[in-house]
């Protein structure tokens, strides 16, 4: 008899959103306001969503970790979660405040 292990292929899934949704917004939002082609009110969105990236990493990493495969599974979503809360926050606000600064 065999096991599926629900957190295999979600294994898979966490590390690309995290990847995808949570450095790569990061760090094209930091770069945008370093540079100066954004308002600066948008620097202010990084103070609440890089510990919100940081959050979902710790998280994914603690699913890796996991030895039961349900905790793991709940662990990874919970990081994916953290990831897509930052992803809104950086991208959305930062499309928001150009809208009404623009």
């Amino acid at each position: 008899m065999q096991t599926t292990d629900p957190a295999r292929t979600l294994k898979w899934y966490a590390v690309l959103a995290a990847i995808f949704f949570g450095i790569i917004p990061a760090v094209m939002v930091a770069m945008l306001v370093a540079r100066g082609n954004t308002p600066r009110s948008v620097g202010l969105l990084l103070i609440g969503g890089v510990p919100l990236v940081l959050a979902g990493f710790l998280s994914i990493a603690q699913g890796f970790r996991a030895a039961d495969p349900e905790h793991a599974e709940r662990r990874l979503r919970l990081g994916m979660a953290f990831i897509a809360g930052a992803d809104v926050l950086l991208l959305g606000g930062n499309a928001l405040i150009r809208m009404m600064a623009g």
